[in-house]
């Protein structure tokens, strides 16, 4: 565990409004978006990098998920979207004075423990913005922030970008990180394709869904 109070905000959409550009049944939509948060939450509690994570959504199978891998959960009642879940995600954090955060989306299947690890290696100074793009460069995939309020977040609005240039307003140092598995985000049946390539457990656990 780091000397640093390190914390994960993952915001989850509610899974049967989730991912409609895959274009499959609300069954196996559901049962996909779900395969890919455990395996988004198994790399952060396998990682040992965080000491605590916070899962914001309204799903209630979502929630019970985050309580399988001991995160804290944080009820979207209102659900206005990512920005506003990272926000909710954030007061608990400032609240318990942690050092930075990282936010994960719920739809980065691909995501190792070792890839968290070499995020969180690569930050600089004690006020510093890392953002992992998306595989096409129009969205974040991770965000480390240090510390957890050196500012807002972008997400939906060419993101990546937006945290970067938002960064050296707040006077933070900012980089952007590319860690291959973490920028595979999948939104179409295009990107999950892509995905079922892999030769990783999750892969053939979604494959079993996609085509059955």
């Amino acid at each position: 565990m780091s000397k640093f109070r390190v914390g994960a905000i993952v915001p989850v959409k509610t899974f049967s409004r989730a991912k409609t550009r895959l274009n499959l049944s609300e069954e196996k939509t559901e049962q996909i978006c779900s395969i890919m948060l455990e395996s988004v939450l198994s790399a952060i509690s396998q990682s040992n990098v965080m000491e605590e994570t916070v899962i914001v959504s309204k799903d209630e199978f979502a929630l019970n998920m985050g309580k399988k891998f001991g995160a804290i959960q944080v009820y979207d009642q209102e659900e206005l979207g990512v920005n506003n879940a990272v926000m909710l995600g954030d007061r608990y954090f400032v609240k318990e004075d942690f050092d930075l955060t990282i936010v994960f989306p719920q739809d980065i299947p691909l995501i190792q423990p070792e890839d968290i690890r070499m995020l969180f290696e690569m930050k600089g100074s004690n006020r510093c913005v890392l953002v992992v793009p998306s595989r096409t460069f129009d969205g974040t995939n991770a965000l480390l922030r240090m510390p957890v309020d050196v500012m807002e977040t972008h997400y939906d609005e060419d993101s990546y970008k937006i945290h970067l240039n938002t960064a050296e307003k707040k006077n933070a140092t900012s980089a952007l990180i590319l860690i291959p598995r973490i920028m595979l985000d999948v939104d179409d049946q295009a990107d999950l394709r892509l995905v079922l390539t892999r030769d990783l457990p999750v892969s053939k656990s979604l494959e079993s869904v996609f085509k059955s």
